[in-house]
């Protein structure tokens, strides 16, 4: 019996510098390897799509994944997704020149909403994912987005700015729980379901995998794609791993 819903599973490659590397919280980051390397295992094992994240272009004010990406794109025949230090339509080009298909914006779409607009205006609302970091202000719910990489706060509500996003021309969501992020102790369910609710674009949930029961809670909060890090760079789980889980779980998955 499946759930009669599609669920991607994605694989999260966090980088900074030339390297691959994974944190808790987005904090205390462990170097993991080469990123290609890993993202041409992780494309043979059956991921559908493939996020790479420049977690400290941001705060420094570029992105510098243009040659990762292009490599990946040499060798992988999935969607890529690319964010991190994208500020203008211009970055934009050059990360669609690489290779991506579609670019995540958290910071700059924060900074100056009609970013999302133009980025959709000329590239489709397909390609212009809406990046979200939230960290949770109230045990009742209730989160607070941030920016550069979960150091940032901004003051506003999630759900909110999630449907902000939207209606400006966002396709998807890529949402984040920096209080779940590298913890291994399960998806934040409030928030998905939260989020899933406020809007009608797909949602990628990112932060928390640990175990396998973990999929199927997720999946009936409404998320069209489950993203994958932790799990994958340590080899707990593979990707073949984590779709036998998700079919066993009830879920359709490629």
């Amino acid at each position: 019996m499946t759930t009669g819903r599609h669920v991607r599973i994605i694989a999260r490659l966090d980088i900074k510098g030339p390297n691959l590397i994974k944190g808790v919280h987005l904090e205390g980051l462990r170097v993991v390897g080469d990123p290609n390397e890993h993202a041409v295992r992780y494309y043979e094992e059956g991921a559908d799509e493939l996020l790479f994240i420049d977690i400290v272009a941001s705060l420094y004010q570029r992105n510098n994944l243009s040659d990762i990406i292009k490599r990946a794109a040499d060798r992988v025949y999935v969607p890529i997704t690319v964010g991190g230090g994208i500020r203008s339509l211009a970055d934009v080009a050059t990360m669609m020149m690489s290779g991506a298909d579609k670019v995540a914006i958290n910071t700059a779409a924060i900074a100056r909403p009609e970013l999302i607009g133009e980025v959709a205006k000329r590239y489709g609302s397909q390609c212009m994912v809406v990046g979200i970091e939230a960290k949770r202000v109230s045990r009742d719910g209730g989160w607070e987005a941030y920016t550069d990489n979960g150091r940032e706060r901004t003051g506003r509500d999630v759900v909110e700015w999630v449907k902000e996003a939207v209606d400006r021309g966002a396709g998807e969501v890529l949402l984040t729980s920096v209080d779940m992020e590298g913890t291994r102790k399960g998806f934040d369910l409030q928030l998905a379901h939260d989020v899933c609710d406020a809007v009608n674009v797909p949602v990628t949930i990112s932060g928390g995998f640990g175990k396998a029961e973990d999929l199927a809670a997720v999946a009936a909060t409404g998320v069209s794609a489950i993203a994958v890090a932790d799990a994958l760079h340590w080899k707990r789980m593979s990707m073949a791993e984590i779709k036998r889980h998700a079919a066993a779980a009830g879920l359709d998955v490629r």
